[in-house]
Protein backbone atom coordinates (compact mmCIF):
# COMPACT_ATOMS: atom_id res chain seq x y z
CA UNK A 1 0.00 0.00 0.00
CA UNK A 2 2.77 2.48 1.08
CA UNK A 3 4.82 1.36 -2.33
CA UNK A 4 1.66 2.39 -4.13
CA UNK A 5 1.22 5.60 -2.61
CA UNK A 6 4.41 6.79 -3.56
CA UNK A 7 4.46 5.94 -7.38
CA UNK A 8 0.68 8.03 -6.99
CA UNK A 9 3.05 10.95 -6.12
CA UNK A 10 5.76 10.58 -8.20
CA UNK A 11 3.27 10.39 -11.24
CA UNK A 12 1.95 13.18 -9.92
CA UNK A 13 4.78 15.03 -9.78
CA UNK A 14 5.34 13.93 -13.35
CA UNK A 15 2.27 15.20 -15.30
CA UNK A 16 2.61 18.41 -13.37
CA UNK A 17 6.09 19.49 -14.39
CA UNK A 18 5.42 20.44 -17.82
CA UNK A 19 3.16 23.34 -16.50
CA UNK A 20 6.09 25.19 -14.93
CA UNK A 21 9.05 23.78 -16.69
CA UNK A 22 8.12 24.56 -20.65
CA UNK A 23 11.33 25.27 -22.71
CA UNK A 24 11.46 26.60 -26.33
CA UNK A 25 14.56 27.20 -28.58
CA UNK A 26 14.05 29.39 -31.96
CA UNK A 27 16.61 28.91 -34.63
CA UNK A 28 15.94 32.27 -37.16
CA UNK A 29 17.90 34.64 -39.04
CA UNK A 30 18.41 36.94 -42.09
CA UNK A 31 20.84 37.39 -45.55
CA UNK A 32 20.66 40.69 -47.06
CA UNK A 33 22.84 40.65 -50.57
CA UNK A 34 22.97 43.39 -52.85
CA UNK A 35 25.04 45.23 -55.42
CA UNK A 36 26.36 49.14 -54.82
CA UNK A 37 27.70 51.87 -57.00
CA UNK A 38 29.34 54.47 -55.32
CA UNK A 39 30.88 57.18 -57.85
CA UNK A 40 33.84 57.94 -55.91
CA UNK A 41 36.40 55.74 -53.56
CA UNK A 42 40.13 58.05 -54.21
CA UNK A 43 39.16 58.91 -57.62
CA UNK A 44 37.59 55.66 -59.12
CA UNK A 45 33.85 54.37 -59.61
CA UNK A 46 33.47 51.39 -58.04
CA UNK A 47 30.84 48.46 -58.54
CA UNK A 48 30.71 45.58 -55.76
CA UNK A 49 28.58 42.86 -54.17
CA UNK A 50 28.17 43.60 -50.13
CA UNK A 51 26.18 42.10 -47.33
CA UNK A 52 24.49 43.26 -44.69
CA UNK A 53 23.45 46.58 -45.21
CA UNK A 54 19.69 47.45 -44.66
CA UNK A 55 20.06 44.84 -41.95
CA UNK A 56 23.49 42.69 -41.07
CA UNK A 57 23.33 39.39 -42.34
CA UNK A 58 22.90 36.90 -39.40
CA UNK A 59 21.74 33.28 -38.12
CA UNK A 60 21.42 32.39 -34.17
CA UNK A 61 19.34 30.53 -31.76
CA UNK A 62 17.34 31.93 -28.87
CA UNK A 63 15.46 30.46 -26.52
CA UNK A 64 13.30 30.24 -22.91
CA UNK A 65 12.80 28.03 -20.24
CA UNK A 66 9.93 28.42 -17.51
CA UNK A 67 11.34 28.20 -13.87
CA UNK A 68 7.72 29.06 -12.87
CA UNK A 69 6.26 32.13 -10.58
CA UNK A 70 6.21 34.14 -13.19
CA UNK A 71 10.48 33.53 -13.67
CA UNK A 72 12.38 32.52 -16.60
CA UNK A 73 15.75 31.62 -18.16
CA UNK A 74 16.59 33.40 -21.42
CA UNK A 75 19.48 33.35 -23.90
CA UNK A 76 20.94 34.48 -27.08
CA UNK A 77 23.69 33.39 -29.39
CA UNK A 78 23.74 35.23 -32.84
CA UNK A 79 26.08 35.35 -35.52
CA UNK A 80 26.74 37.54 -38.35
CA UNK A 81 28.04 36.73 -41.40
CA UNK A 82 29.28 37.71 -45.05
CA UNK A 83 26.86 36.64 -47.73
CA UNK A 84 29.00 37.69 -50.22
CA UNK A 85 32.00 35.47 -49.24
CA UNK A 86 30.40 33.14 -46.58
CA UNK A 87 33.19 35.16 -44.29
CA UNK A 88 32.10 35.82 -40.16
CA UNK A 89 31.27 39.38 -39.39
CA UNK A 90 32.38 41.33 -36.16
CA UNK A 91 35.92 40.52 -36.57
CA UNK A 92 35.71 37.02 -37.42
CA UNK A 93 34.00 35.89 -33.63
CA UNK A 94 31.56 33.04 -33.78
CA UNK A 95 28.75 34.88 -31.97
CA UNK A 96 29.69 38.58 -32.86
CA UNK A 97 26.14 40.01 -32.42
CA UNK A 98 25.28 38.87 -29.20
CA UNK A 99 25.59 36.17 -26.83
CA UNK A 100 24.12 36.10 -23.53
CA UNK A 101 22.21 34.41 -20.99
CA UNK A 102 20.21 35.08 -17.84
CA UNK A 103 17.09 35.20 -15.79
CA UNK A 104 13.58 37.83 -16.37
CA UNK A 105 10.86 37.75 -14.18
CA UNK A 106 7.43 39.24 -15.92
CA UNK A 107 6.94 41.63 -13.35
CA UNK A 108 10.74 42.59 -12.74
CA UNK A 109 11.85 42.79 -15.90
CA UNK A 110 15.29 40.87 -17.32
CA UNK A 111 18.90 40.54 -15.84
CA UNK A 112 21.33 39.45 -18.91
CA UNK A 113 25.11 38.45 -18.85
CA UNK A 114 27.75 38.63 -22.10
CA UNK A 115 28.20 40.21 -24.94
CA UNK A 116 25.28 42.65 -25.78
CA UNK A 117 23.96 45.68 -27.42
CA UNK A 118 24.05 48.88 -25.49
CA UNK A 119 21.57 51.47 -24.30
CA UNK A 120 22.08 53.89 -27.21
CA UNK A 121 21.20 50.80 -29.45
CA UNK A 122 18.49 49.72 -27.71
CA UNK A 123 16.29 52.70 -26.58
CA UNK A 124 17.25 55.75 -28.89
CA UNK A 125 18.73 54.25 -32.09
CA UNK A 126 14.44 53.18 -33.28
CA UNK A 127 13.80 57.08 -34.11
CA UNK A 128 16.85 57.15 -36.21
CA UNK A 129 16.54 56.04 -39.83
CA UNK A 130 19.68 53.77 -40.15
CA UNK A 131 18.10 51.91 -36.24
CA UNK A 132 14.60 51.51 -37.59
CA UNK A 133 14.13 51.23 -41.06
CA UNK A 134 16.72 52.38 -43.32
CA UNK A 135 20.36 50.69 -42.14
CA UNK A 136 24.16 50.97 -42.87
CA UNK A 137 24.03 53.60 -45.31
CA UNK A 138 22.16 55.90 -43.58
CA UNK A 139 24.47 56.24 -40.28
CA UNK A 140 25.43 59.24 -38.94
CA UNK A 141 29.49 60.03 -40.43
CA UNK A 142 31.37 57.92 -39.26
CA UNK A 143 28.22 56.12 -37.19
CA UNK A 144 30.08 58.44 -34.03
CA UNK A 145 27.22 57.72 -32.15
CA UNK A 146 26.59 54.12 -32.28
CA UNK A 147 23.10 53.72 -33.36
CA UNK A 148 24.21 51.26 -36.01
CA UNK A 149 25.88 48.90 -33.84
CA UNK A 150 29.43 49.80 -34.93
CA UNK A 151 30.18 47.85 -31.52
CA UNK A 152 29.15 45.62 -28.82
CA UNK A 153 30.01 45.65 -25.58
CA UNK A 154 31.88 42.75 -24.04
CA UNK A 155 31.56 41.96 -20.37
CA UNK A 156 28.14 43.07 -20.09
CA UNK A 157 25.50 43.13 -17.71
CA UNK A 158 22.54 44.24 -18.58
CA UNK A 159 19.26 45.44 -16.96
CA UNK A 160 15.65 46.00 -19.26
CA UNK A 161 12.34 46.37 -17.22
CA UNK A 162 9.19 44.89 -18.40
CA UNK A 163 6.91 48.16 -20.26
CA UNK A 164 5.25 50.18 -17.35
CA UNK A 165 2.21 52.06 -18.43
CA UNK A 166 3.81 53.07 -21.81
CA UNK A 167 7.68 53.46 -20.44
CA UNK A 168 10.92 51.16 -20.41
CA UNK A 169 13.82 51.57 -19.56
CA UNK A 170 17.32 49.84 -18.50
CA UNK A 171 21.29 50.21 -18.54
CA UNK A 172 24.47 48.53 -19.00
CA UNK A 173 27.56 47.62 -17.11
CA UNK A 174 30.63 46.29 -19.06
CA UNK A 175 33.85 45.29 -17.35
CA UNK A 176 36.88 45.64 -18.57
CA UNK A 177 38.22 42.70 -17.16
CA UNK A 178 41.74 44.26 -16.62
CA UNK A 179 43.97 44.88 -12.69
CA UNK A 180 43.11 48.28 -13.72
CA UNK A 181 39.45 48.51 -13.08
CA UNK A 182 38.49 51.19 -15.35
CA UNK A 183 40.73 50.47 -18.57
CA UNK A 184 38.19 50.02 -21.35
CA UNK A 185 35.35 49.75 -19.33
CA UNK A 186 31.64 50.96 -19.85
CA UNK A 187 28.18 52.00 -18.90
CA UNK A 188 25.05 53.08 -20.52
CA UNK A 189 21.64 53.83 -19.57
CA UNK A 190 18.51 54.17 -21.67
CA UNK A 191 15.07 54.83 -21.54
CA UNK A 192 11.55 54.98 -24.33
CA UNK A 193 7.94 56.33 -23.79
CA UNK A 194 4.96 55.50 -26.00
CA UNK A 195 2.24 57.88 -25.55
CA UNK A 196 -0.73 57.20 -28.04
CA UNK A 197 1.40 57.92 -31.57
CA UNK A 198 4.23 59.41 -29.73
CA UNK A 199 8.15 57.43 -28.84
CA UNK A 200 10.09 59.48 -26.90
CA UNK A 201 13.26 57.74 -26.21
CA UNK A 202 16.71 58.92 -24.76
CA UNK A 203 19.95 57.36 -23.90
CA UNK A 204 23.83 57.84 -22.14
CA UNK A 205 26.53 55.75 -22.69
CA UNK A 206 30.33 56.37 -21.38
CA UNK A 207 33.18 54.53 -22.02
CA UNK A 208 36.55 54.80 -20.35
CA UNK A 209 40.02 53.83 -22.82
CA UNK A 210 37.28 52.38 -25.35
CA UNK A 211 39.22 50.06 -28.19
CA UNK A 212 42.61 50.31 -26.23
CA UNK A 213 42.59 46.71 -24.85
CA UNK A 214 41.78 43.77 -26.45
CA UNK A 215 39.94 42.23 -23.44
CA UNK A 216 37.70 45.10 -22.39
CA UNK A 217 34.60 46.51 -22.72
CA UNK A 218 34.98 47.69 -26.23
CA UNK A 219 37.90 45.20 -28.09
CA UNK A 220 40.57 47.00 -29.31
CA UNK A 221 42.62 46.27 -32.71
CA UNK A 222 44.70 44.02 -30.94
CA UNK A 223 42.03 41.31 -30.49
CA UNK A 224 42.46 38.63 -31.66
CA UNK A 225 39.10 38.79 -33.00
CA UNK A 226 39.70 42.48 -34.51
CA UNK A 227 38.56 46.16 -33.40
CA UNK A 228 35.26 46.79 -31.77
CA UNK A 229 35.04 49.97 -31.66
CA UNK A 230 35.06 53.67 -34.43
CA UNK A 231 37.75 55.11 -32.55
CA UNK A 232 40.03 54.18 -30.12
CA UNK A 233 40.46 57.07 -26.91
CA UNK A 234 40.79 57.65 -23.67
CA UNK A 235 37.15 58.57 -22.97
CA UNK A 236 33.89 58.41 -25.49
CA UNK A 237 30.48 59.96 -24.24
CA UNK A 238 27.57 59.55 -26.26
CA UNK A 239 23.96 61.33 -25.34
CA UNK A 240 20.92 62.17 -27.18
CA UNK A 241 17.53 61.94 -27.28
CA UNK A 242 14.50 61.39 -30.26
CA UNK A 243 11.40 60.87 -31.34
CA UNK A 244 8.87 59.17 -33.52
CA UNK A 245 5.64 60.22 -34.37
CA UNK A 246 2.86 57.77 -36.47
CA UNK A 247 -0.16 58.96 -38.15
CA UNK A 248 -1.98 55.77 -40.67
CA UNK A 249 0.54 55.05 -42.58
CA UNK A 250 3.41 58.30 -41.99
CA UNK A 251 5.91 57.99 -39.68
CA UNK A 252 8.17 61.39 -38.73
CA UNK A 253 11.36 61.06 -36.88
CA UNK A 254 13.74 63.15 -35.44
CA UNK A 255 17.00 62.51 -33.28
CA UNK A 256 19.58 64.42 -31.90
CA UNK A 257 22.99 62.76 -30.99
CA UNK A 258 26.38 64.13 -29.30
CA UNK A 259 29.24 61.98 -29.32
CA UNK A 260 32.77 63.90 -27.55
CA UNK A 261 35.77 61.45 -28.27
CA UNK A 262 38.64 62.42 -26.11
CA UNK A 263 42.54 61.88 -26.84
CA UNK A 264 41.75 60.01 -30.45
CA UNK A 265 44.54 57.28 -30.84
CA UNK A 266 43.35 56.05 -33.91
CA UNK A 267 40.59 55.26 -36.28
CA UNK A 268 40.03 51.24 -36.37
CA UNK A 269 37.11 51.54 -38.55
CA UNK A 270 37.11 53.86 -41.01
CA UNK A 271 39.84 56.32 -42.11
CA UNK A 272 42.24 53.84 -42.70
CA UNK A 273 44.39 56.48 -44.99
CA UNK A 274 44.73 58.22 -41.66
CA UNK A 275 45.51 55.97 -38.70
CA UNK A 276 46.58 58.44 -36.47
CA UNK A 277 44.63 61.55 -37.32
CA UNK A 278 47.56 63.81 -37.79
CA UNK A 279 46.65 66.92 -39.55
CA UNK A 280 49.40 67.48 -42.18
CA UNK A 281 48.24 70.57 -43.69
CA UNK A 282 45.88 73.34 -43.14
CA UNK A 283 45.02 74.96 -39.77
CA UNK A 284 45.62 72.08 -37.52
CA UNK A 285 49.11 71.00 -39.55
CA UNK A 286 51.66 70.44 -37.27
CA UNK A 287 49.49 69.41 -34.51
CA UNK A 288 47.90 66.58 -32.60
CA UNK A 289 44.18 66.16 -32.29
CA UNK A 290 42.93 66.51 -29.01
CA UNK A 291 39.33 65.51 -29.34
CA UNK A 292 36.45 65.30 -31.74
CA UNK A 293 32.82 66.06 -31.17
CA UNK A 294 30.05 65.23 -33.50
CA UNK A 295 26.81 66.63 -32.63
CA UNK A 296 23.66 65.19 -34.96
CA UNK A 297 20.39 66.79 -36.51
CA UNK A 298 18.82 64.33 -38.16
CA UNK A 299 14.94 64.50 -39.62
CA UNK A 300 13.59 61.53 -40.95
CA UNK A 301 10.24 59.71 -42.56
CA UNK A 302 8.92 56.53 -43.85
CA UNK A 303 5.29 56.24 -46.08
CA UNK A 304 3.56 53.08 -46.32
CA UNK A 305 1.50 53.26 -49.34
CA UNK A 306 0.63 49.69 -49.04
CA UNK A 307 1.56 47.06 -46.70
CA UNK A 308 3.78 45.90 -49.08
CA UNK A 309 5.75 48.99 -50.33
CA UNK A 310 7.22 52.04 -48.71
CA UNK A 311 9.57 54.80 -49.10
CA UNK A 312 11.60 56.74 -46.78
CA UNK A 313 14.07 59.03 -46.61
CA UNK A 314 16.64 61.28 -44.15
CA UNK A 315 18.34 64.00 -43.91
CA UNK A 316 21.57 64.91 -41.13
CA UNK A 317 23.09 67.65 -40.66
CA UNK A 318 26.24 66.90 -38.40
CA UNK A 319 28.21 69.68 -36.60
CA UNK A 320 31.67 68.75 -35.80
CA UNK A 321 34.31 70.32 -33.59
CA UNK A 322 37.89 69.01 -34.09
CA UNK A 323 40.54 70.30 -31.47
CA UNK A 324 43.89 69.76 -31.80
CA UNK A 325 47.24 71.76 -30.00
CA UNK A 326 47.60 73.87 -32.52
CA UNK A 327 43.70 75.42 -32.38
CA UNK A 328 40.81 73.76 -33.44
CA UNK A 329 37.97 74.03 -36.75
CA UNK A 330 34.70 73.14 -37.42
CA UNK A 331 33.37 71.68 -39.83
CA UNK A 332 29.59 70.68 -41.11
CA UNK A 333 28.69 67.19 -42.65
CA UNK A 334 25.25 66.72 -44.59
CA UNK A 335 24.08 63.52 -45.43
CA UNK A 336 20.76 62.67 -46.97
CA UNK A 337 19.11 58.89 -47.48
CA UNK A 338 16.52 57.50 -49.73
CA UNK A 339 15.05 54.01 -49.72
CA UNK A 340 12.65 52.40 -51.81
CA UNK A 341 11.06 48.94 -50.46
CA UNK A 342 8.76 46.12 -52.14
CA UNK A 343 7.98 42.97 -50.12
CA UNK A 344 7.70 40.13 -52.61
CA UNK A 345 6.07 38.09 -49.57
CA UNK A 346 6.16 38.01 -45.60
CA UNK A 347 9.85 37.06 -45.77
CA UNK A 348 11.45 38.29 -48.46
CA UNK A 349 11.77 42.03 -49.67
CA UNK A 350 13.83 44.08 -52.43
CA UNK A 351 14.62 47.15 -51.80
CA UNK A 352 16.73 50.24 -53.98
CA UNK A 353 19.05 52.66 -51.81
CA UNK A 354 20.77 55.20 -52.24
CA UNK A 355 22.76 57.81 -50.16
CA UNK A 356 24.73 60.91 -50.24
CA UNK A 357 27.57 63.30 -48.11
CA UNK A 358 29.01 66.33 -48.56
CA UNK A 359 31.46 67.42 -46.77
CA UNK A 360 31.72 71.70 -46.00
CA UNK A 361 32.96 74.36 -43.99
CA UNK A 362 36.38 74.70 -41.89
CA UNK A 363 39.32 71.95 -43.37
CA UNK A 364 41.36 70.00 -41.03
CA UNK A 365 43.56 69.52 -43.34
CA UNK A 366 43.68 65.77 -43.12
CA UNK A 367 41.34 62.83 -44.44
CA UNK A 368 37.92 63.98 -42.21
CA UNK A 369 38.18 66.56 -44.89
CA UNK A 370 37.30 63.51 -47.34
CA UNK A 371 33.41 62.45 -47.73
CA UNK A 372 32.89 58.77 -46.87
CA UNK A 373 29.41 57.26 -46.99
CA UNK A 374 28.84 55.09 -43.87
CA UNK A 375 29.26 51.59 -46.10
CA UNK A 376 31.23 52.42 -48.98
CA UNK A 377 34.48 50.69 -49.71
CA UNK A 378 36.61 53.64 -48.65
CA UNK A 379 37.04 57.33 -48.70
CA UNK A 380 36.02 59.72 -51.52
CA UNK A 381 38.82 61.66 -53.18
CA UNK A 382 36.68 64.82 -52.97
CA UNK A 383 34.69 66.39 -50.81
CA UNK A 384 31.58 64.78 -51.82
CA UNK A 385 30.40 61.14 -52.36
CA UNK A 386 27.35 59.26 -53.16
CA UNK A 387 25.94 54.84 -53.00
CA UNK A 388 23.17 53.66 -54.34
CA UNK A 389 22.59 50.13 -53.62
CA UNK A 390 20.07 47.44 -55.31
CA UNK A 391 19.20 43.99 -53.28
CA UNK A 392 17.15 41.66 -51.23
CA UNK A 393 16.48 40.80 -48.38
CA UNK A 394 15.21 37.50 -46.94
CA UNK A 395 14.53 36.19 -43.35
CA UNK A 396 13.54 32.96 -41.71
Amino acid sequence: MKTRKIFCAMALCGAAAPAFAQSSVTLYGLIDEGIDYTNNVGGHAVYEMTSGYAQGSRWGLKGTEDLGGGNSAVFQIESGFNSSNGALAEGGRAFGREAYVGLANEHYGTLTLGRQYDSVVDYLAQTTANGNWGGYLFSHPYDNDNTDNTFRLNNTIKYASPTLSGLSFGGTYSFSNDTNFANNRAMSVGAQYMMGNWLFAAAYLNASNPALTSGGAIAGASSTNGADGNFASSRLQIFGAGLNYTAGPATLGFAYTNTYIGDPVANVGYLSGDETIQPVTGPLAGGRVTSLRYQNFEVNGKYQFTPAFYVGADYTYTLAHYDATTGSVKPSIHSAGLMIDYSLSKRTDVYLQSAFQIVAGDKTGSSLDQAYVPGAQDLSSTSRQVVVRAAIRHSF
